[in-house]
């Protein structure tokens, strides 16, 4: 799809980059490559985890929930917010795992499995969900404001 507004694009560009480097690892944890490369892979995701799940996601919650809410799109709003909730829970696991682990487990294995999944699963309701009815929702100058606020945050 293609966006118009600045805050939809940055967004959507994340969305990319997330459903990017998650299959990247799915795909290493399922083909059982090298051990090494598996866990530096782990450690990457669980890096960027907390951008995800505090910047990203914190956003999304104080910005745009809200006026999903006001404009009558309160119900995938309140689904997207209980998404980042279970998301949250898997994220502190897995990097608890990932920050002591000096093998790839069957626990980090799993979990890594289970946390892709429910990234993946996640952008995708955003890129059909929250992403369109944010194009539709805020004008161009709500749309400065919020790129400049997300952009600073």
């Amino acid at each position: 799809m293609f966006f118009n507004r600045q805050t939809s694009l940055r967004l959507h560009e994340e969305h990319l980059a997330t459903v990017q480097l998650w299959g990247r690892l799915e795909q290493a944890l399922a083909a059982r490559l090298a051990e090494a490369e598996v866990l530096a892979l782990c450690r990457q995701c669980a890096a960027a985890l907390g951008d995800e799940v505090s910047r990203h996601f914190g956003f999304e919650e104080r910005e745009l929930f809200p006026r999903l809410a006001a404009a009558g799109e309160g119900d995938i709003a309140a689904l997207l917010a209980e998404e980042h909730d279970a998301i949250r829970h898997a994220a502190d696991a897995f990097t608890a795992q990932v920050s002591s682990a000096t093998t790839v487990s069957a626990p980090l294995r799993t979990l890594g499995l289970e946390l892709a999944e429910r990234l993946v699963a996640h952008v995708q309701k955003e890129e059909m969900a929250l992403l369109p009815a944010l194009e539709d929702l805020i004008d161009e100058e709500t749309d400065r404001e919020l790129a400049l606020a997300y952009a600073e945050s």
